[in-house]
């Protein structure tokens, strides 16, 4: 008889029941914000080391209390309805505009790649090949079909974010079960009713991983493309400061950025556990 394994105790009651209990280690019961706390703590402790003991020069890293310094700064003229808050939404525009396009070209092409052998064996390996691209090299030819306003960063954010959502989308409609399938062509159902009853509900799990990862990466194509095709948002006051030797200005403005990249994800988020509410996920359930 072989020992049980070790993240399992046995529980003997009466009458030979006998219950297996899952273990849960230790690190895993630890509460979500009782352990971000003590990352973000180590975090930034380790960074005011770094600065103070002159491992780094203070022109390329600023310290963590200049930083946060500079974030009340900039806090404050997004309040005010300063320039900087203009700045902001073009960035925000720029990132909705391209994401929402990304989820429209990406979800058409994974329904293609996902439904049809033609778009598996003839229009895949366009988008893999595409995808391996440097996409930065792509921006100077946006500015140069669209021109240096919204559009080209707009397309850079949507050609970026395409790829997850069409993987996404092509695999989720692969999922579907080979009984499910024979059950509805048994009872005489169309492709389109197949599509839109069977295999579109159980691929939405693999829909929203794409979705997220496209969320992830759509503000990345939206800055990239103020840096290399001008701009008036946010990504030019980064350049901005970067060119001035400004970091703290720099790393607080990336902070704000990222807060908005974490917002769309989170909505993304929220929507799928409303849409998709018989998946459990696994993140966050040993949360307390």
């Amino acid at each position: 008889m072989t020992d049980a394994p070790t993240n399992q105790r046995l529980e003997t009651g009466a009458e030979d029941d006998t219950v297996w209990v899952q273990e849960v280690a230790f690190i895993d019961s630890v509460p979500r914000w009782i352990a971000m706390t003590f990352v973000f703590v180590v975090f930034i402790g380790t960074w005011d080391l770094v600065t103070r003991l002159g491992l780094v020069s203070p022109i390329i890293l600023p310290t963590p209390w200049e930083t946060f310094g500079d974030m009340i700064f900039v806090g404050n003229n997004l309040l005010s309805g300063d320039y900087m808050l203009v700045a902001l939404w073009i960035t925000v525009k720029e990132v909705i505009y391209g994401f929402a396009l990304a989820i429209a070209i990406g979800f058409s092409l994974g329904v293609l790649v996902g439904e049809t052998a033609f778009g598996e064996k003839a229009v895949m390996p366009y988008l893999v090949a595409i995808d391996t691209m440097p996409k930065v090299a792509f921006a100077p030819l946006f500015v140069a079909w669209l021109g240096f306003g919204i559009e080209s960063k707009v397309a850079l954010a949507a050609f970026i974010a395409t790829f997850p959502i069409v993987v996404g989308t092509a695999a989720g409609l692969h999922s579907a079960d080979e009984n499910a399938r024979m059950l509805f062509k048994t009872m005489g159902a169309s492709r389109m009713q197949t599509l839109i009853k069977m295999k579109l509900p159980t691929g939405l799990p693999q829909i929203f991983t794409g979705l997220k990862i496209g969320a992830v990466g759509v503000m990345a194509g939206a800055i990239t493309g103020e840096f290399l095709g001008g701009g008036k948002g946010f990504g030019e006051l980064i350049r901005v400061a970067a060119s001035q030797l400004n970091t703290p200005r720099v790393f607080s403005l990336i902070l704000y950025l990222s807060l908005v990249g974490l917002v769309l994800y989170l909505i993304v988020q929220w929507t799928q556990r409303r849409v998709v509410f018989w998946q459990k996920e696994s993140v966050g359930a040993h949360d307390h």
